[in-house]
């Protein structure tokens, strides 16, 4: 009897250290619903008023802009490595150190709204609703890929969004086009419901905006648009900022042109050691001072939000999402070269492609 009895207290105490230790943890502690936090003014031209100077943040909201942030920011630390291993090759431009950028924008607005945007586009990929898994498997060229391995860093794609644009600038145009083909029956073009955003992080390709420009008030450059400039390292002001933005426009009020200040910790591209034309030192005093996962976790753990164990349990969570990611992007296989001229025309011709019929042969001779 004493037997059966140890057996059967060892399977009940067995059963409750076997739960998950996030519920656990969720449930022994007494989180705040939510909280209000001042944030940064923002600076305005030919507007009368601005977003609000205080944001509120709840539980919900705080963890999920937490985790996409990390996710963006292993995202990139993994490009990097496959990168270096030559998994990817090409060109790759990274967005770690601008994660309040991507994931405030797309806190503040709808996903029924329209995005496109430039070259550095792994973060809005990902927080447009890519899988890590998609936009990985596309930078190694694989079909798994959310372009199927054809499009690469710049060129990936999601439901109402367009990219990810190689050359410079050409999202403007090519956004405002597509807003004006959306509104053709307008009766007034100039009402169209456009926010165009400049994400400054101080350098451009390689050179410090104080040198390169005679005025670095970005956001006043749309003459005639309204504009406003944003602290880009907080994703509660950029969400806030981009919320006024939106309503704005959604209200009739024409265009409005933001600019988000922001820092990125690696080079313009992988090419650029990102040293040349700043200081290591600097570098870390941003990462220090300024660092947009850093500032949203202190506000959470300070706000009882969230403990520190429940946020080292989400990154050790990330982190194998990235890294099964990186798994799948380096074992999913090539698209064959016959689909080489698939995805063009929307009927998939036959591979009569100029310039590519050729390799067929050569690589059947081979």
């Amino acid at each position: 009897m004493r037997k059966m009895l140890a057996a059967f207290v060892s399977r009940v105490l067995t059963g409750v250290t076997q739960k998950p230790a996030r519920r656990v943890l969720v449930a022994s502690c007494n989180y705040s619903k939510d909280a209000t936090f001042e944030i940064r003014n923002c600076d305005l031209y030919r507007l009368e008023g601005g977003p609000p100077v205080t944001a509120v943040l709840t539980r919900e909201d705080g963890l999920k802009y937490h985790r996409m942030m990390l996710a963006v920011r292993r995202l990139e630390l993994k490009a990097d490595q496959l990168y270096k291993q030559k998994f990817i090759r090409g060109f790759c431009h990274l967005c770690d150190g601008q994660e309040a950028c991507c994931v405030g924008l797309e806190a503040g607005i709808n996903p029924s709204d329209h995005v496109i945007t430039s070259y550095r586009a792994h973060g809005i990929c990902y927080t447009r609703g890519l899988t890590a898994r998609s936009i990985l498997a596309e930078l190694t060229g694989r079909r798994g890929g959310c372009a199927k391995g054809k499009g690469g860093s710049m060129h990936m794609y999601a439901k109402n969004f367009y990219g990810g644009n190689g050359i410079v600038g050409a999202q403007g145009p090519l956004g405002a086009g597509g807003q004006i083909a959306e509104a053709f029956n307008m009766a007034a073009l100039w009402k169209l419901p456009c926010v165009f955003i400049c994400e400054n992080n101080r350098y451009a390709m390689g050179t410090a905006v104080e040198r390169a420009a005679a005025s670095t008030d970005y956001y006043k450059r749309g003459n005639f648009i309204p504009g406003l400039r944003v602290d880009g390292m907080d994703v509660l002001c950029v969400r806030e900022a981009t919320k006024f933005a939106a309503d704005y426009c959604r209200s009739g009020k024409g265009p409005i042109l933001m600019e988000l200040q922001t820092y990125r910790y690696h080079g313009h591209s992988m090419s650029d050691p990102g040293i040349s034309y700043r200081t290591r030192e600097e570098i870390q005093d941003v990462r220090s001072k300024s660092d947009p996962i850093k500032l949203l976790k202190d506000k959470m753990i300070n706000s009882k939000l969230a403990c520190v164990e429940e946020l080292k349990e989400i990154e050790v969570e990330v982190r194998k999402e990235i890294d099964d990611a990186a798994q799948f992007a380096t074992t999913d296989p090539e698209p064959p070269l016959e689909e080489l001229g698939h995805h063009i025309y929307s009927d998939n011709p036959s591979f009569e492609v100029r310039g590519a019929n050729p390799w067929i042969k050569f690589k059947s001779l081979s």
